[in-house]
């Protein structure tokens, strides 16, 4: 039995990353494929320098990886659990570029999923929007989704 395509769609709470699940989710259903959300929490490298910087880092961290479960990934696997097809989540930390084109290498993605604009315009236009440089840097197709 031939292995089902894989649709990788790179969210993160914006509408725009809701709509690239629904468009993922209806060619999931129409081409008996799955769907992998992902979600990736900026963090820098950077070296605590206090004590306080240190210990609080951790705790950051957590409330973070609990903020990526709670509020992006969970809402939009509820408000898919119903549409028959299998979609799985995963959360990475660090350049969100860097970290979907590698998953997509790694998962042999057949297709990645980007809203067109994300949760920030400013920050967008200021260093680029992640679909803007995934679009020039994967390769595989990617949907960009208005």
């Amino acid at each position: 039995m031939p292995k089902k395509k894989l649709y990788l769609v790179a969210v993160d709470g914006s509408e725009w990353s809701e709509r690239a699940t629904q468009r993922a989710v209806n060619l999931a259903k129409e081409t008996d494929s799955t769907v992998e959300l992902v979600t990736v929490i900026p963090w820098s490298g950077y070296q605590p320098i206090t004590l306080e910087e240190l210990s609080l880092r951790p705790m950051v961290k957590e409330q973070e990886e609990a903020h990526a479960h709670e509020a992006i990934l969970k809402p939009l696997l509820d408000k898919h659990q119903d549409s028959g097809v299998e979609i799985s989540t995963a959360f990475d930390w660090g350049n969100p570029v860097k970290v979907i084109a590698n998953i997509a290498k790694k998962k042999r993605a057949n297709m990645v999923f980007v809203g067109r604009r994300g949760r920030s315009r400013i920050s967008d236009l200021i260093i680029g929007s992640v679909a803007n440089a995934l679009a020039h840097s994967l390769g595989v197709p990617i949907v960009l989704v208005p």
